[in-house]
């Protein structure tokens, strides 16, 4: 771990008065008394953008109410080694992740000029990409879905969304090594009120290489980065026992393929889904909603820097582990499971152990979810009846996940075709 944080992130008013120049957040400009509005991340992102030569902004999708999803690009105009992505603010109505995405984004691009030895190092092995606003109508509305009212966490299989496509369409195309998902909750104390919860993808189709950097990432960085600044930190789902410390209860934080969290392992990046906790510690927050509204964000931002320390550290192992996940499926061995999770062994309804060489789709069922397979990144073969879908390719389990009428959010039920 290192000593100190790689980005000096200012939280408070105070703080960003002393950081000097640069682009100011709402939030920031209001010392947290509010959440910054839709025009003011705009002109914020806009003025990183024109004051760093290797940020770029792209629209990547456009919402029901048209508005932008944005794509921040920072580095990435040569090879690098790694490629990190956060999405941040899925839902609507958690905006403290947001707040630190932006901030970040300011620090990261500013890094390459002011930043120290090892930060700069950090900024030339990785591209930086960044979705600031993964649900801009429910940030507008402050709500948990979409404008129509959906829950684009679980449409990382369907991609029903124009949110959920257009992440699913960066995700085919930039394959990043690691995806960082932030999120809020609401606390069940005395046996769910950590200051941070943290969680890898639990479902079984995760390679194991990526699957042990999501834990490394999480237990070796993540946490003890924020328990050194105070915060308290926990497993995501999972209530404890305030005495003794041990699980008693699990409450979410499953194997399903349609949350992000799991998506992104079976996609073969190392992903970890944060949760900061909105409810009121003490007396002052409970007094003063900035208070409230810093601390939030102030966590999120000390996750933050485990992260960063993480990539810089292990660049090789991520890599490695990468690489070889996304490798594996082309071998063609071993099951498939459709159901189960890390901590709850999959049934034997739930394995194909022997999954099928392909899937068969016919011409309806190919015009039906074809968009949504290329979204997806898998390979398909068009014949005269439709389209054929070898299991052998990079993305193996997924193809069982979308096609076979035994996976739990399958888009369509093609015909098995056993022999190649």
């Amino acid at each position: 771990m290192l000593a100190a944080p790689l980005l000096a992130v200012p939280a408070t008013a105070a703080d960003v008065r002393a950081a000097g120049d640069g682009p100011r957040t709402g939030f920031e400009l209001s010392d947290g008394a509010r959440w910054t509005n839709g025009p003011e991340e705009q002109r914020f992102l806009t003025a990183i953008d024109r004051a760093h030569r290797d940020v770029s902004i792209d629209r990547i999708g456009t919402t029901q109410q048209n508005r932008p999803v944005q794509l921040v690009r920072i580095g990435g105009e040569r090879r690098t080694t790694n490629t990190v992505l956060l999405i941040c603010s899925q839902h609507g109505d958690e905006p403290s992740g947001r707040e630190a995405c932006l901030t970040t984004t300011r620090e990261l691009a500013a890094a390459a000029d002011h930043g120290d030895a090892r930060t700069r190092a950090l900024r030339r092995n990785t591209t930086f990409l960044i979705v600031p606003t993964a649900n801009p109508d429910g940030r507008a509305a402050n709500t948990r879905g979409n404008s129509d009212g959906v829950d684009i966490n679980r449409d990382h299989m369907a991609l029903k969304t124009a949110e959920g496509r257009a992440l699913a369409a960066v995700i085919r195309d930039e394959r990043p090594d690691v995806i960082y998902d932030l999120h809020e909750y609401g606390a069940t104390p005395p046996y769910y009120d950590k200051d941070l919860f943290d969680l890898w993808p639990r479902n079984l189709n995760v390679a194991d290489s990526v699957h042990g950097e999501a834990q490394t990432l999480s237990g070796k960085y993540v946490r003890p980065t924020a328990e050194g600044h105070g915060h308290s930190t926990g497993t995501y789902g999972i209530w404890t026992d305030p005495v003794t410390g041990e699980p008693i209860k699990q409450t979410a934080g499953d194997g399903q393929e349609r949350i992000l969290r799991n998506a992104s392992g079976i996609k073969h990046a190392v992903g970890l889904l944060i949760e900061s906790r909105v409810d009121a510690l003490t007396e002052q927050e409970q007094a003063d909603e900035a208070f409230n509204n810093r601390r939030r964000v102030t966590s999120q931002l000390d996750a933050l820097d485990g992260l960063l320390s993480y990539a810089d550290e292990r660049a090789a192992q991520i890599s490695a582990a990468t690489t070889a996940a996304r490798t594996e499926g082309l071998a063609d061995h071993g099951p498939v499971y459709t159901g189960g999770a890390d901590n709850d062994p999959a049934e034997p309804s739930e394995t194909l152990q022997d999954p099928p060489c392909g899937y068969l789709l016919d011409a309806d069922q190919y015009a039906d979810v074809g968009d949504e397979l290329r979204l997806h990144g898998i390979k398909v073969k068009r014949t005269d009846e439709g389209a054929f879908v070898p299991v052998r390719q990079s993305l193996r389990a997924l193809v069982p996940l979308l096609l076979d009428e035994r996976a739990a959010y399958h888009l369509t039920e093609a015909r098995p075709f056993e022999t190649c």
